[in-house]
C-alpha cells in the first residue's frame, strides 16, 4: 500500500506541528573534530528525514594533527563515555577519517552496546573508477600516516598508484571557509597540488577528500585544478550505511536537531552556521 505521508523541512526547532509523534526514538549522533561532519549530517537528513540528529563537535580537542596519537584514543574514548551517557543515541557516526581510523576500533571495544558508523578513505570506489591508474588522497596528516588507510590500498587498489596526500593547513583553512572567510587562491592551490600528477602521458583522474571538511570546498578546488578530476566525497555512502542499521520509522520522531561544541564557546559566526543547518546549538 502507497502511504500518502509526506515530511516538512527540518527547521532550527526540529519538524514543524501537526504531524504524527512517534515516542521513543532515539537521536543519531554525529561526530566530529570540527564543522566539516555537516557534509556528512546534510546527506543523512536525505534519507532519514524521520530522524532527529546531534552534532558534536570537539572543538575543544581541534585540530587532532597535533595530539600524540595514545592521547588523542583516551581523549576520544573518555569523550564517548560522557556523550552516550548524556546523549543515549541509537547510532553514532563518526563523521571524521583522522579519529575513526585511530578510534574506531577502541570505540567499539569500549562500548559494545552501540552501532559505530565509521569515515575512512574512498579508496576502493576510487580504485573501480580510475580510468588513468593515478589517484591520490587528500587528508591530514594523521589519515595519511594511519596504517589503516595503507591497508586499504593494500586491499583494493595494489593494481594504482596511488599518492597520499597529508595537508597540514587545509582542515583549518576550510573551517575558516565555511564560516564565510576569504582564503588566498594560491594558498588553497599550493595544498591541492601536490594531488596532481603527470607521468608518461597518464594524468590523475580521481582525488579521494579524505577529511570531511574538504567536500564544502570541492567547487573551489575545481576551480583552481590544473586540469579537471572526480573529487570523491565519501559523504553519501555513509549516509547510506547509517540509514542501513538504523530502521525507518513511519511517523516522526520528536525532539529537535541540536548542536553540542566541546568548548561551550562556539563563535557568532559558528551559531550562525549552525542555525542555517537547521542545529540549536546547546
Amino acid at each position: 500500500m502507497t502511504s500518502n505521508r509526506t515530511f516538512p523541512e527540518k527547521v532550527g526547532t526540529g519538524f514543524s506541528s501537526g504531524n504524527v509523534i512517534e515516542q521513543g526514538a532515539k537521536p543519531i549522533l554525529m561526530f566530529d573534530s570540527g564543522i566539516g561532519g555537516l557534509t556528512v549530517l546534510r546527506e543523512a537528513r536525505v534519507l532519514m528525514p524521520e530522524r532527529h540528529f546531534t552534532y558534536v563537535a570537539d572543538d575543544a580537542g581541534f585540530p587532532y594533527g597535533g595530539w600524540e596519537e595514545p592521547a588523542l584514543k583516551a581523549h576520544i574514548v573518555e569523550l564517548f563515555g560522557k556523550l552516550l551517557n548524556e546523549h543515549d543515541p541509537e547510532v553514532c557516526v563518526i563523521a571524521c577519517n583522522t579519529a575513526f581510523t585511530l578510534v574506531g576500533a577502541d570505540l567499539r571495544a569500549a562500548f559494545p552496546h552501540m552501532p559505530f558508523v565509521g569515515t575512512v578513505p574512498a579508496i576502493k570506489p576510487a580504485a573501480e573508477r580510475t580510468r588513468s591508474g593515478l589517484v591520490s588522497v587528500l587528508a591530514t596528516p594523521g589519515t595519511v600516516k594511519r596504517a589503516y588507510t595503507r591497508d586499504l590500498i593494500q586491499s583494493f587498489a595494489s593494481q594504482c598508484d596511488v599518492r597520499l596526500v597529508g595537508s597540514e593547513n587545509l582542515a583549518r583553512m576550510a573551517e575558516a571557509y565555511i564560516r564565510g572567510e576569504s582564503l588566498s587562491d594560491q594558498a588553497v592551490r599550493s595544498e591541492i597540488i601536490p594531488c596532481f600528477v603527470d607521468e608518461m602521458g597518464r594524468k590523475t583522474d580521481i582525488v579521494v577528500l579524505a577529511c570531511t571538511h574538504y567536500p564544502f570546498m570541492a567547487n573551489l578546488f575545481r576551480q583552481l585544478a590544473p586540469w579537471p578530476v572526480d573529487w570523491l566525497d565519501p559523504a553519501e555512502a555513509i549516509a547510506r550505511q547509517t540509514r542501513r542499521l538504523v530502521p525507518p520509522l513511519e511517523t516522526i520522531a520528536p525532539g529537535e536537531d541540536i548542536a553540542v561544541f566541546t568548548s561551550g564557546r562556539p563563535d557568532f559566526a559558528t551559531c550562525r552556521l549552525m542555525q542555517g543547518f537547521g542545529l540549536r546549538v546547546v
